[in-house]
């Protein structure tokens, strides 16, 4: 028995790592961790920094469009109060226009029912005077036959005739006034 514990002395121990595979071990880590740090690591670095000026880039053209949107409703939003302001002058001017057409509509057609109004009475008054002037020559007609017919003799002579009739026609006047 005493031989089988020198035995088990003398062999290695398998949980104990041989000197030779910690130092080849820890140089193989660290020319793995140079590798990663000389290639590796810059990539990282590079895609890094390339996505960070993208972001900050994307984030630097989103503030410029928000600026010129903001910059575009501004211009549109006074385009419109502009053309709103327009709008509401040439609405403005049409109702001067249109009021002032329609006075110089009225005025005309006023003149012009005045005119058929002075033309009706002119018309009128032209008529009466002929419509006088003819019922005077049959009521003298009329009064001179009447007379000649009351006084026994002929008026058939024009003079005697004509003072007759404006007798009797200054005496129907004198009676109506």
């Amino acid at each position: 028995m005493s031989e089988s514990l020198m035995a088990a002395a003398g062999e290695p121990n398998p949980l104990v790592p041989h000197t030779v595979e910690i130092v080849l071990g820890a140089v193989v880590f660290l020319l793995l961790v140079a590798a990663i740090a000389k290639f590796v690591v810059p990539r990282f670095e590079k895609a890094y920094a390339e996505r960070t000026a993208a972001i900050e880039g994307g984030i630097a053209e989103a503030e410029q469009a928000q600026n010129e949107a903001k910059a575009a409703l501004e211009q549109y939003t006074a385009q419109l109060a502009d053309a709103r302001h327009e709008a509401a002058a040439i609405r403005e001017e049409a109702k001067e226009q249109g009021a002032q057409i329609i006075a110089e509509m009225r005025a005309q057609a006023q003149a012009e029912a005045e005119r058929i109004t002075s033309t009706a009475h002119a018309q009128i008054e032209a008529e009466r005077a002929q419509v006088v002037a003819q019922l005077k020559s049959e009521v003298g007609a009329l009064a001179t036959e009447l007379a000649g017919r009351i006084v026994g003799e002929s008026l058939a002579d024009d003079d005697r005739q004509k003072r007759t009739v404006a007798r009797f026609i200054d005496e129907l006047e004198g009676s109506a006034n």
